[in-house]
């Protein structure tokens, strides 16, 4: 394997990838970072549907990234991404997941050979039987994720992993040490939205919620009328803060706020299960990234919704920046970086 390897963020129209040294070390560095877009119906629900059209975006990107490697690991979290909760007998992981086919039917709504399957152990506890491992179980759709992997490859490029970008996020922005106790990341994409709550940095608790910003980029074009470029604009400049506007422009902020009020919706009531389910292990604040989380008052209208503290998460905290890296544009791209750069920290998982 390469000294450096570069995790891939397949999202809703663009592309994101960084290239990763040492990503298994106490202080990885990022070489470089870069985006670009592409018609965003070469995708749908995180599954490549025209391999052509994301080919040739690929080959751009390592172009203009001017990447040192074609060694990729690719994230998985779509709305087909299963994760349960699994107890299993304690044995050796890798016999644990050689047996999980044979254990798992009766959770998935999939035949298990349609599914790729993992499982990420949290805790060891004393069952009815003898010691078990706690954990959670990963079912993914096997098409969706060979449709991504073919893709790539079509690209020249050369994936060694794919991971679940939840855990990619928890090991960004929570993992190495620097996060206690138990905190909610909130990661709000275009088309989705996952939620992990972890303590110390493990997760305990993943959930993907089919909901996301483009939501509200969708109501404005289809409701009001508005291109999509005029919609980016005008949920940025007006987000969820009502102002005197001008009246042809009162819509559009209704708009923005009704969409987005039924995800935040979304987003409290699994916090709420979660507080419902383990009143011992009690959230004490959430972490916020994401595309989504730039909507102007998003972040204090998630604390009032939550009822907790949140503040915005920086993936690039634990990484030293090489000199390839433009801190002056970081900023701008900071919220939607986590899956990209949590992706290349697999080993250190």
């Amino acid at each position: 394997m390469a000294t450096s390897v570069v995790g891939l963020d397949i999202g809703h129209g663009v592309l994101r990838a960084a290239e990763v040294a040492g990503g298994s070390t106490a202080k990885p560095r990022l070489m470089k970072y870069h985006e670009v877009t592409f018609p965003a119906d070469a995708t749908h629900e995180g599954e490549v549907v025209e391999q052509d059209v994301l080919v040739r975006a690929l080959k751009q990107l390592w172009a203009a990234g001017k990447f040192k490697t074609r060694d990729v690991v690719l994230g998985v979290g779509n709305q087909r991404v299963l994760t349960r909760d699994l107890s299993v007998p304690k044995v050796p992981l890798d016999r644990i997941k050689e047996a999980l086919p044979f254990q798992v039917q009766d959770l998935l709504p999939i035949p298990v050979s349609d599914a790729v399957l993992d499982f990420y152990p949290v805790a060891e506890a004393q069952g009815e039987s003898g010691p078990v491992i706690q954990g959670l179980l990963v079912a993914a759709a096997k098409s969706s994720v060979l449709a991504n992997v073919r893709a790539v490859q079509a690209a020249g490029l050369n994936p060694i992993d794919v991971d679940l970008t939840p855990f990619a996020l928890t090991r960004a922005l929570l993992a190495g040490g620097g996060t206690r106790g138990t905190v909610a990341l909130i990661h709000v994409g275009a088309t989705t939205s996952c939620i992990v709550i972890a303590t110390d940095g493990v997760p305990q608790f993943v959930r993907i919620i089919p909901s996301g910003g483009e939501e509200v980029t969708t109501a404005l074009v289809n409701g009001i009328g508005m291109t999509p470029a005029d919609a980016e604009r005008t949920k940025s400049t007006m987000g969820l803060v009502r102002e005197a506007y001008p009246p042809e422009l009162m819509a559009a902020c209704e708009t923005t706020i009704r969409v987005t009020e039924d995800l935040l919706g979304s987003l409290r009531n699994t916090v709420a299960f979660y507080r419902n389910t383990r009143p011992n292990d009690p959230i004490t604040n959430v972490v916020l990234t994401g595309g989504g989380s730039r909507l102007r008052g998003f972040p204090a209208a998630l604390e009032e919704v939550t009822r907790l503290q949140v503040e915005l998460g920086d993936p690039t905290s634990r990484f030293a920046l090489a000199k390839a890296i433009d801190i002056h544009s970081l900023p701008s791209v900071l919220p939607a970086m986590g899956v990209a750069l949590g992706l290349t920290l697999r080993a250190a998982s």
